[in-house]
């Protein structure tokens, strides 16, 4: 076993990573872009998620950085609600977020992902991670998806 001898464990246990081509991003927006997006269910879940580009930076410092060990969250220091999220993406697609999305709806979108990472919200800090020195490019909502649907 790795943790029992010399060698150090880091267990990364990532959020949603945001991702303009890839992940469930673009899943997510099609709703918004064909005029029909809104929060799922009551928006009050905690949506814990990471831009793409802090995620590969946090995993690349969590092999650099032998302080850390253990678990990682990668996650942004600055989880939010569906609800929240949802008015983030709408102001950067420049649609209205008016129709929300029934449950079994967003299951037939994201099969086994809806479940885990969209109905069933965690609000999840990267403590270790900022207490051992990483800095986040895309801190907040609002520039994560500011710089993914850049033109």
């Amino acid at each position: 076993m790795a943790a029992a001898s010399k060698t150090r464990v880091v267990l990364i246990r990532s959020g949603l990573v945001l991702d303009r081509r890839g992940g469930a991003l673009p899943k997510l927006a099609l709703p918004f872009r064909l005029y029909a997006g809104g929060r799922v269910g009551s928006g009050q879940q905690y949506w814990s998620w990471i831009h793409r580009e802090d995620w590969t930076r946090m995993v690349r410092w969590a092999i650099d950085t032998v302080a850390v060990k253990g678990p990682l969250n990668a996650t942004a220091p600055t989880p939010v609600t569906n609800a929240s999220f949802t008015k983030a993406l709408a102001r950067q697609l420049h649609r209205p977020a008016i129709a929300p999305a029934p449950a079994f709806a967003m299951r037939m979108l994201l099969g086994e992902m809806a479940d885990a990472l969209i109905l069933n919200g965690q609000r999840v800090i990267p403590a270790r991670a900022t207490m051992n020195g990483f800095e986040f490019r895309y801190p907040d909502i609002a520039s994560a998806l500011g710089e993914i649907f850049r033109d």
